[in-house]
């Protein structure tokens, strides 16, 4: 679910070509999330190899990231590590709906109605250990590395943002800002047009760019209040937040109060909210220092072997795209020579 701050912070409209050479710590759990649950077929299920797995995740990191380098930006993907005791009751909240999509999904299959089937597809999708280790795969043979953080990815890429490892977190959630990233990028991974299944339209999705000062300078609010105002919209830690307490009133009850433990209107409903340690968890994290990726060159043969031998991609395809890395890559080449050489 992610903090969701809406209009109350600043954002800025930008195209993927205005952060081109950037360094980007990328969000992994959510990106591949993002891939299985739009990357479908017209029935709701996802692309497949011969051999009946699925390709969705891996098809759209494949491409996603060819888009990325061919712009010479450098990633580095951040998994998730084990969750914070915090979170369980979401993390049982999203089981039960995904279980619930998955049988709506199977009763629309059955009654022929694929647009409802779609929607509850994407309601439904899980990722898998062995799939994040397909991810690691391609990654691999692309030259791209990667982080296993101990606790929230977002956590510890954001760390590394601050100690300006990378120039920014690529993340859909805003959370990055609540632990303090000093610039989240978002729509990154799936910059474009996207089929909304549910309202049956299509939008234009374009990247977004939101800096932390200018999202404290906005509300008037601290860090620390910030923290205090995801707390109240809802966080993955207390996901219900306070029902009837949308943005405004949050940031009027935070430069009426200063905190959370003294808006008086809230006293009775505080008592049931861990807010001190989730404060904590944003303020504090559990985080790796000092993290240095290592970007390697890509391995033309280990991409071929993975994505055509290993899960029957086109051929042609494939390197027509690793074509375009190659091209890009010579390009930027010539203008470094042009003006070091």
């Amino acid at each position: 679910m992610g903090v969701d701050f809406g209009d109350a912070i600043p954002r800025e409209k930008i195209a993927l070509e205005d952060i081109s050479g950037s360094t980007l710590a990328v969000d992994g759990y959510n990106t591949l999330y993002q891939f299985l649950a739009i990357i479908r077929g017209l029935d709701g299920g996802h692309l497949k190899d011969s051999k009946g797995r699925v390709t969705s995740h891996i098809s759209g990191l494949f491409y996603r990231n060819v888009n990325l380098l061919e712009l010479g930006m450098k990633l580095v993907y951040v998994f998730d590590g084990k969750p914070p005791e915090l979170k369980s009751d979401e993390i049982q909240r999203r089981s039960a709906q995904r279980s619930a999509a998955k049988d709506q999904y199977l009763k629309a299959l059955q009654e022929g109605q694929m647009t409802e089937a779609r929607k509850y597809a994407e309601a439904s999708t899980v990722l898998r250990r062995d799939m994040v280790e397909d991810a690691r795969q391609l990654l691999g043979a692309m030259g791209i590395p990667w982080v296993d953080a101990p606790s929230e990815g977002e956590a510890q890429a954001s760390r590394m943002a601050q100690e300006g490892t990378v120039n920014a977190v690529a993340s859909q959630d805003h959370d990055s800002l609540v632990f303090g990233a000093p610039i989240l990028v978002r729509n990154v991974t799936i910059s474009g047009k996207r089929r909304l299944p549910s309202k049956g339209i299509v939008i234009n999705v374009q990247p977004e760019r939101i800096r932390l000062a200018d999202a404290l300078a906005a509300t008037g609010l601290t860090r620390e209040q910030l923290v205090d105002f995801a707390i109240l919209l809802g966080t993955d830690f207390n996901p219900d937040g306070f029902p009837g307490v949308g943005p405004a009133t949050a940031l009027k009850y935070l430069r009426q109060y200063g905190s959370l433990e003294r808006v008086a209107p809230l006293a009775d409903r505080l008592k049931d909210v861990r807010y001190q340690e989730i404060r904590d968890l944003y303020l504090h994290p559990p985080s790796l220092p000092d993290v240095r990726p290592v970007w390697k060159h890509l391995d033309r043969g280990r991409i071929l072997s993975f994505l055509v031998d290993e899960h029957s991609f086109s051929r042609e395809r494939v390197v027509a795209a690793l074509d375009r890395i190659d091209k890009a890559a010579s390009t930027q080449s010539e203008t470094l020579e042009k003006w070091f050489g």
